[in-house]
């Protein structure tokens, strides 16, 4: 039986202008009310004392990182660092298809789907932003792989559609085409409830600029547990680098 999820997310860092939780899956980083779950009023609601920007933002059904700005200063250092290539962000993600190529780098523009706003799509449209994403096949299981994802750029759903476009669709992405079950040669039924991905690392400068601050979040059990019934080994779930 897989471990449970954790209800709360996870304090990973804080000092006087950064605050670096672990969302876990089912909350979205924001809301659209101040009365509805989220994790920015999960941290409101904890530091009351503080004004926290978020700088990112996961899907509700994605866990990992997300940074939170204290002060715009600390804000404005990491949109600098943002745009000097400077503020690196890992993520982990299973797909059960096979990349033609172990690693590369996907290109397409993400544009607004024209049949449904909540969407996105690989590709010229309306809205359509520059998107960049770096990929690698971090491990291979029997029914399934392992990818580390380094998006370049911070488009709405960005590594889940370009996953979809090059073919490779996230297990549990039915939104983009992904698989929620996989049957396996025995038998068994391997079942992702949420998309499989996590963002597992960021790492942005200093204040001073003299350092670097890099930081990381284990992957959430239900991600974990999924990978080894796909015949994954637990040590692929680490970070790298």
């Amino acid at each position: 039986m897989r471990e449970r999820e954790p209800v709360e997310p996870e304090v990973i860092h804080r000092d006087e202008e950064l605050l670096v939780v672990s969302k876990p899956p089912g909350l979205p980083t924001t809301a659209p009310t101040t009365t509805e779950p989220s994790l920015v009023r999960w941290v409101s609601n904890s530091f009351p004392v503080l004004r926290p920007h978020a700088t990112s933002r996961l899907d509700a059904q994605v866990s990992g990182l997300v940074t939170f700005a204290l002060s715009r200063e600390a804000n404005r250092r990491l949109l600098d660092a943002r745009r000097a290539g400077a503020y690196e962000r890992l993520y982990l993600g299973i797909t059960v298809h096979t990349p033609e190529a172990s690693t590369g780098e996907w290109s397409w523009p993400i544009a607004i789907d024209p049949h449904d706003r909540k969407r996105r799509v690989a590709g010229t449209g309306r809205g359509e932003r520059a998107a960049r994403t770096r990929y690698e096949v971090a491990a291979k299981a029997a029914h399934g792989n392992l990818l580390r994802l380094r998006p370049a750029t911070g488009r709405t759903h960005q590594l889940r559609v370009h996953a979809a476009r090059a073919g490779m669709p996230l297990f549990g992405d039915r939104l983009y085409g992904g698989e929620a079950r996989k049957v396996l040669p025995d038998g068994r039924v391997v079942t992702a409830r949420r998309v499989m991905l996590h963002c597992v690392r960021v790492r942005f400068p200093s204040k001073s600029g003299t350092d670097v601050v890099d930081l990381t979040a284990p992957v959430i059990a239900d991600m974990a547990g999924v990978w080894a019934e796909l015949g994954g080994a637990d040590a692929a779930l680490q970070p790298g680098r």
